[in-house]
């Protein structure tokens, strides 16, 4: 018989083992000494050890699933139970124990990892589907549909949800992106409406521009291109592929049309010079007359200067405002002197100034007397006081005086 403190084995080859409910039987040994027995037995209790430690390394250092921690605890765990080892049991049961209370706080603080992840998962793919739907409203077609590609991107990065909150916040996201696609393409059909529109428009300017460039009624056509001009910038612009080429017809059309207008114009200026220098004499012989003394002298001359700065015949275009701008400033001149003479010599205008004249006269020299007649009567203060009533009638008198005199009354 041999023993240890936690086996020992009989003479008949049982082994046994120690634990706190007392002897269990390990197993049976026929092959050897009792002491091969227990040392076999031993071995067994090391693996047991081992294999312990192993799991418990594991449940601490990797991502050992839950499941498959219990599983391999439950496996260990019949093991021990059997007791097909000799060693102290209830110190790997114990060590089960505490394992399987690790497993189970590393399930818990897992499950939380996962519900924060959740909640974070769910509250970012919320603020996705709050700004699709806030772009989904934009006109900023380049920079919003960017933004929302952006999004999907974000989108497919982020972990998923349960399928019902996962699917109602897709939906969300994607009716949004499908509202803005809907009207992003609705804006540039429309836009694409309007500049075939434009084309058309543009096509007839130039039809008519090209069939004007020939004409040689020089004012009425240059004021229908002018029109023509303004009807193109009304217009709009045409599909950008385009627009350049037909503004250049349009362009074209035009200079072809001024040119020749151009060419007749110079043309035209060159035979003018002549009539400029005749019209700067008559100009300046009109300028002579400033400032005018004689009206009646100087409206014949102005007339006979008129008569002969019409026969001339015309100037240069640059050079017409200036020369004729010369001769309007004499022609009003003189229409200011006939007015001044008018109002001077007016029959009626001469009546009204003499009898206003006469009228304050009579005041004056009446005031004077009563103002004699208050000091011989020792009435200082009636006479003050008529004295400053005539100051102000004598001011009149005086400015009536000078107005009859300009009637040469």
């Amino acid at each position: 018989m041999s023993s240890d403190p936690w086996g020992r084995v009989d003479e008949n080859g049982t082994v046994y083992v120690r634990t706190a409910d007392g002897e269990k039987v390990a197993g049976s040994w026929q092959a050897g000494s009792p002491e091969e027995a227990l040392a076999y037995f031993e071995r067994k209790y090391e693996g047991l050890v081992v294999e312990i430690g192993l799991l418990e390394r594991r449940v601490r250092t990797t991502d050992l699933s839950a499941k498959d921690a219990n599983t391999a605890i439950g496996h260990i765990r019949e093991q021990v139970d059997a007791g097909h080892a000799v060693g102290d049991l209830d110190a790997l049961s114990q060590r089960l124990d505490k394992l399987a209370g690790l497993v189970q706080e590393r399930q818990a603080e897992r499950r939380a990892s996962r519900a924060r992840q959740s909640e974070e998962t769910r509250q970012a793919k919320e603020a996705l589907v709050a700004e699709a739907e806030q772009l989904a409203a934009s006109d900023q077609w380049r920079t919003a549909g960017e933004r929302l590609r952006a999004l999907v991107d974000t989108w497919k990065g982020l972990p998923r949800l349960d399928r019902r909150t996962d699917d109602e916040l897709w939906h969300r996201f994607s009716h949004a992106r499908s509202a803005f696609s809907k009207r992003r393409k609705a804006h540039f059909a429309a836009l694409d409406a309007q500049r075939e529109e434009a084309r058309r428009r543009k096509e007839k300017l130039i039809a008519e521009a090209e069939e004007l460039s020939g004409s040689s009624d020089w004012g009425p056509t240059a004021s229908r291109y002018r029109e023509l001009m303004r009807e193109w910038k009304a217009a709009g612009r045409a599909q950008r592929e385009v627009e350049d080429e037909l503004w250049a017809r349009f362009r074209a059309a035009q200079d072809v049309f001024f040119a020749a207008r151009g060419e007749v114009f110079a043309e035209r200026d060159a035979e003018y010079r002549d009539n400029l220098s005749r019209k700067e004499e008559l100009a300046a012989e009109a300028e002579k007359m400033l400032p005018v003394t004689d009206v009646r002298a100087a409206r014949a001359a102005l007339r006979s200067i008129g008569e002969r700065w019409e026969a001339v015949g015309p100037v240069p275009r640059d050079a017409r405002p200036a020369i004729e701008g010369r001769l309007r400033a004499v022609e009003q001149a003189v229409a200011e002197a006939e007015e001044a003479e008018w109002r001077r010599t007016n029959p009626e205008a001469r009546a009204r100034a003499a009898e206003l004249t006469g009228r304050l006269e009579e005041v004056v020299n009446r005031l004077r007397g009563q103002i004699d007649t208050a000091r011989a009567a020792g009435n200082n203060a009636r006479a003050d006081k008529l004295e400053k009533e005539l100051a102000g009638r004598q001011a009149l008198l005086d400015q009536a005086r000078k107005s009859l005199e300009e009637f040469g009354g």
